[in-house]
């Protein structure tokens, strides 16, 4: 029962992490910035920027309570506001057809775009970011350390997991675009859209539980 319970963790949080992160959006923005690069080269900005994006939402994930606590705000809220922020990224996705963390233009005259904007803001933008805390604020509400830990492992492992699908899009970027096209994306991100909004009610959802159990 309660591997079952903490492999609950690792499913959602892979399922939000990679409808948030949405590893073929990446394409246009990955080849756009390494036109031109040998294929060593674009191999390691693919490595660099799945790393990058992992440590950011690691990080995220664990100091994501300690910086609610510094500013003074509730778990409740920050579910609630996280929710809003996903479900209108979702919109935005679902009938406007932006990407969830679109990336800025930047000037091709430079060689290293892995951290930014690759990392972040396109694959660990600030809606990721918003999913990774809400999920460090339900296992921060976990009475048993046993719980804590085992549950903030399979959230990582979940990270791990998306940010090794973003790679795998971006090493065989080449092969994909052919394979897909222009069409195939923009149905894969009209869907994605969809599912965020879903995902963004539930948090909305579970932080006004929180809000109405607290008061």
């Amino acid at each position: 029962m309660l591997e079952a319970l903490h492999f609950q963790y690792f499913l959602g949080a892979l399922v939000s992490l990679l409808v948030i992160t949405n590893p073929p959006s990446k394409l246009p923005l990955f080849i756009s910035l390494t036109q031109g690069m040998s294929r060593e080269r674009q191999l390691q900005q693919a490595n660099w920027a799945g790393i990058y994006a992992a440590v950011i939402m690691i990080v995220s994930l664990i100091g994501g309570n300690m910086l609610l606590a510094f500013f003074g705000i509730s778990y409740g809220a920050m579910r609630i506001s996280g929710g809003f922020v996903v479900a209108v990224i979702g919109y935005q996705m679902l009938f406007g057809g932006n990407s969830p963390n679109k990336a800025p233009i930047v000037r091709r005259d430079k060689d290293d775009y892995a951290f930014f904007p690759i990392a972040m803001p396109g694959i660990a933008g600030p809606g990721t970011i918003a999913v990774v805390i809400g999920f460090s604020t339900e296992i921060a509400e976990l009475t048993n350390y046993t719980d804590i830990a085992l549950a903030s492992a399979w959230t990582v492992l979940a990270i791990i997991v998306t940010s090794m699908a973003s790679w795998a899009i971006m090493r065989w970027s080449d092969i994909i675009t052919r394979h897909l096209g222009p069409s195939g994306t923009l149905v894969l991100g009209k869907l994605m859209g969809f599912l965020l909004i879903c995902i963004g009610v539930q948090f909305i959802g579970s932080g006004i539980r929180t809000f109405i159990a607290g008061s």
